[in-house]
């Protein structure tokens, strides 16, 4: 009979990284702990670690204690303690964390075959750890942006999870859970996923490619195609838009008549709305990045800082400049 250390197919250790996503941690975590119930036997086992051993603080405020500090950690690489992967567990804030003996761990771990991945954000320090360049990795919508232009070296996607070689990322959220549970399957069977799936009440796994966000129409509350397929065309064009010309004809239709669907449907004009969006992308470019604001406003479509600072303040009461002090205050004060 095999014994039990041998029974076990993965030691994961979460690295937990202070106002990380409770949601994404635990999401990855549970379907370790239903295969073990499933399995009856401990086939995965796992350890929480923190770069100086203490308690971290999840964004929603829940402090967690952990197993390990890195330098246990550093010293498990070798021995009965050695891990097969390692997820870096990060949310809000993640730019704030800058460590370079964590990233000089992360390097070691992966140099030595140990699986490495991110949790949400967590792709942004596996990133800084240089592990990510010429790679494909999932991060968070909403820090999709600034990630892109911080690591123009890597290949980020707005995927539910991405796996890549030996690196495992996922965009956090519930999106973990379909990560951890494809992992899970590779191990075993679909008898085991599909147990799994009925433990945490979800009907399905999602494949790795579905979208994060809501479909537009959803998101929007807006029914109409025409309406709904021109800002499909308006948010894949932001840093060069397009002309209210060029996007008539991409849609078949007049000036006249997007003009009106938008006022019917959006309560502004297309021009207004196609300014709007790229005035949100604008702002997650700020509060993500340290971009200088006139590279902000050039990956943004506008020709001139001045006038993004014009049309930034008229949408938000407050200049670029202001947006990022604010964003820098916050930081320095969590």
């Amino acid at each position: 009979m095999a014994s039990a250390q041998s029974r076990i197919k993965r030691s994961v250790v979460f690295f937990l990284v202070p106002d990380f996503s409770m949601l994404a941690f635990s999401t990855a975590i549970e379907p370790l702990r239903i295969a073990n119930r499933m399995l009856g036997y401990e086939c995965y086992r796992w350890r929480l670690s923190s770069s100086d051993g203490g308690p971290v603080r999840a964004s929603n405020g829940v402090a967690v204690a952990v197993d390990t500090s890195l330098a246990d950690e550093r010293r498990h690489l070798t021995g009965e303690n050695r891990p097969s992967m390692v997820f870096v567990c990060a949310g809000v804030n993640v730019e704030k964390f800058q460590n370079k003996s964590v990233n000089a761990w992360l390097r070691e771990e992966y140099n030595r075959g140990i699986a490495v991945g991110g949790l949400c954000t967590g792709a942004h320090i596996l990133a800084s750890a240089g592990l990510l360049s010429g790679r494909r990795c999932a991060i968070h919508w909403e820090n999709l942006p600034g990630f892109a232009e911080a690591f123009p070296k890597v290949d980020v996607f707005a995927d539910l999870y991405e796996v890549d070689s030996n690196i495992y990322t996922c965009a956090g959220g519930t999106a973990a859970l379909d990560m951890m549970i494809n992992l899970i399957g590779d191990d075993h069977d679909d008898n085991l996923v599909n147990r799994i799936c009925e433990q945490a009440l979800t009907d399905r796994v999602r494949n790795p490619h579905d979208r994060q966000r809501l479909p537009l129409r959803a998101r929007l509350g807006v029914q109409n195609s025409k309406i709904l397929s021109i800002i499909e065309l308006m948010e894949a064009h932001l840093s060069e838009p397009l002309s209210l010309i060029e996007i008539a004809r991409y849609a078949g239709l007049s000036r006249r008549q997007i003009e009106r669907l938008f006022r019917q449907e959006m309560g502004r004009s297309p021009a207004r709305y196609y300014l709007e969006i790229r005035l949100d992308r604008a702002r997650h470019l700020l509060v993500q990045s340290t971009m200088p604001v006139v590279e902000v406003a050039v990956a943004c479509g506008f020709v001139s800082a001045s006038h993004f600072s014009k049309c930034y303040r008229e949408l938000y009461g407050r200049s670029p400049q202001q947006e990022r002090a604010d964003r820098k205050q916050l930081l320095n004060a969590a």
